[in-house]
């Protein structure tokens, strides 16, 4: 009995030793890892935007950063219905719009700046409220042009290289402003280097030509139009009425920019 307990006790010992050899190789210490050996990994989203970490750093290391854009009090709430007779609808995002990135130095190049309008005789507001600052919805808050085809303009008083121009029309209530077009050029007559960076225009009302760009529900987020850094020292807006009524409200226009070197 004491020689089959010893040789059992040698089997097992025989049997740990050999599993120690196997797994040496796999309990070797690893090399440590450099700053530059660390393998990537899914990105971790962060509480301020939703968006991963990685965004800001690489937005960083290309000398841009999120533009400073306050957005006015929300006036409606739900999913608006659908709209009749609005074609090539923009779905609504469900979240936030995430940040917008352009070039350290970039700011709102357009508040007080001059405005001038196709309809120099509002309905409601003056044209000048364009600019003003104030973005809420409220009564008094909005400038109406009167219906068809209407442009306001901006003069930013010097050639600046813009990032983005964002839009808000009337959003205290779920609309589509139609034939929305967003133009820059050189002269306040639009005749020298006129550059579209926006029409969703699709039967030519405007007279601009068709252009690709989507219907979208007006909201307090309002529109933000990527500019792409185009130089320019004039930013006209037009529109065709709206879902609700042949009129044309404005409340603010934001552009972003820089002065051109």
């Amino acid at each position: 009995m004491l020689h089959k307990t010893a040789a059992q006790s040698v089997k097992l010992s025989l049997v740990a030793l050999l599993a120690l050899v196997l797994l040496a190789p796999a309990c070797k210490k690893a090399p440590e890892q450099g700053p530059d050996d660390v393998p990537p990994g899914p990105p971790a989203a962060t509480e301020e935007t939703g968006s991963t970490a990685e965004t800001a750093p690489a937005a960083a290391s290309d000398g841009l950063v999120a533009i400073e854009l306050k957005l006015p009090k929300p006036m409606f709430v739900g999913t608006p219905q659908s709209f009749r007779g609005v074609n090539n609808l923009e779905k609504p995002l469900g979240k936030p719009r995430p940040p917008f990135y352009a070039p350290k130095g970039t700011v709102n190049i357009s508040q007080t700046k001059p405005v001038s309008a196709s309809d120099e005789e509002p309905i409601i507001g003056e044209i000048e409220m364009i600019t003003d600052g104030d973005k809420e919805a409220a009564d008094g808050s909005y400038v109406e042009l009167g219906p068809f085809v209407q442009h306001i303009t901006i003069d930013l008083d010097a050639p600046h290289e813009i990032y983005a121009v964002v839009i808000w029309h009337y959003h205290k209530q779920a609309r589509v402003y139609k034939d929305v077009v967003v133009q820059v050029a050189d002269d306040p007559d639009f005749i020298t280097n006129v550059r579209t960076l926006f029409n969703n225009d699709d039967d030519n009302s405007t007279g601009l030509g068709i252009g690709g760009d989507k219907n979208y529900v007006e909201t307090s987020e309002g529109k933000l139009i990527d500019a792409k850094g185009v130089r320019a020292g004039y930013v006209r807006c037009y529109s065709n009425g709206n879902s609700s009524n042949d009129l044309n409200n404005y409340i603010e226009v934001e552009v972003f920019g820089k002065p051109a070197q």
